[in-house]
């Protein structure tokens, strides 16, 4: 689940990481005050889940005399369709220079990462795709509680060395946190020393409820539907409606749609073993998906029943054509009991896909 920067920043102070001195407001007059109590000049940023949000208008600068007109802005705008519902008002620093940090995994190594880059700000992903050398990253065992000093001093050059203990505290929050991003941009220097003037952290979702985090923001309300039926679904973008069981048969069955030129509207996993109930909520769940035009259902029978699948299906009773492939236990008395419904229900993977491309055109 990815965290706000106000949210993200209370974390990185926490650690003893320098966050500039900022309030927080969810409503315009929670900012009416003089403009003599305000610094004398400030940055104001919406607390918006959005990616670029800098180039999007999303940070505004304003003097002490600017402040509340300038918020009243934020607020009554969106930032690539996101409404401003928060706003942070930050102290402006006097930077002398911006540098870029972030820790992530390496799941090749299946390692943490430290990626670092002597220049930040909003422009990091062009320089590093300008300049391959720009940036510079170490891994190293999971296992330490710190990072190696000689690692630091490779990774952070001539960087100042409150720099480096910088580094250091951003992966103590890394790890307390169970983050799988943890990112400073820009991490910046000043006369008064080592500020992250912004901040990122995303939090493994299957490490939430250690973390004390009762809801997952980042799942659509179908996602969290699917959570608690206890089936793995994910939303995309196209029109072929897919359930499958067990996440590689799911996945093939997505890979196959982009070979054969369609577009799938959505990755579920009903799981080893779903009866007639989950199946039943599946196929609802996904012909409730507006861009749907038609429901592959591709399942093995082994611990799961194909005549349970079958009937799930037609006790969902899908507005959309739902075209069936079962083979395993069961399979058939299942596709017995799906020809008597006028189902469609092909013998392979392969006829199931090609079908379902030529029903969506």
């Amino acid at each position: 689940m990815k965290l706000l920067e106000y949210e993200a920043k209370q974390f990185f102070a926490q650690e003893g990481i320098r966050i500039p001195k900022g309030i927080l407001a969810s409503k315009y007059e929670e900012i009416c005050t003089p403009s003599s109590t305000w610094p004398e000049n400030v940055v104001i940023k919406a607390q918006v889940d959005v990616g670029g949000r800098g180039k999007a208008g999303g940070v505004l600068m304003a003097d002490h005399t600017a402040v509340i007109e300038t918020a009243r802005k934020l607020f009554n705008s969106t930032i690539k369709g996101v409404p401003v519902q928060r706003i942070l008002i930050e102290e402006r620093l006097a930077i002398q220079h911006e540098y870029y940090v972030s820790i992530t995994i390496d799941r090749t190594k299946k390692q943490p990462v430290i990626l670092f880059a002597e220049a930040g700000g909003m422009d990091i992903e062009e320089t590093a795709h300008a300049k391959k050398d720009a940036i510079r990253s170490v891994s190293f065992s999971p296992l330490l509680s710190d990072v190696p000093g000689f690692l630091l001093r490779e990774l952070c050059g001539n960087a100042p060395a409150e720099i480096q203990k910088t580094v250091n505290q951003l992966y103590h929050v890394f790890c307390k946190k169970d983050a799988l991003l943890a990112e400073i941009n820009p991490l910046v220097t000043t006369p008064d020393g080592v500020y992250a003037a912004d901040a990122k952290l995303i939090i493994d979702d299957n490490c939430l409820d250690r973390q004390g985090i009762a809801v997952n923001r980042d799942l659509t309300d179908r996602e969290r539907e699917a959570e608690k039926h206890g089936f793995s679904f994910v939303e995309m973008d196209g029109s072929i409606g897919v359930i499958g069981n067990g996440a590689g048969l799911t996945m093939a069955t997505l890979d196959l749609i982009e070979y054969y030129g369609g577009r799938a509207a959505d990755f579920l996993d009903v799981g080893g073993g779903a009866d007639s109930e989950r199946v039943m909520h599946a196929v609802r769940l996904v012909a409730g998906v507006p861009s749907v035009k038609v429901i592959v259902v591709n399942l093995l029978g082994g611990i799961t029943r194909c005549d349970e699948v079958a009937r799930g299906i037609i006790a969902a009773g899908a507005p959309v054509p739902v075209i069936v492939r079962i083979a395993g236990t069961n399979a058939e008395e299942g596709r017995r009991l799906l020809s008597e419904k006028g189902y469609e229900m092909l013998d392979t993977m392969d006829h199931v896909v090609k079908k379902a491309v030529e029903v969506t055109g």
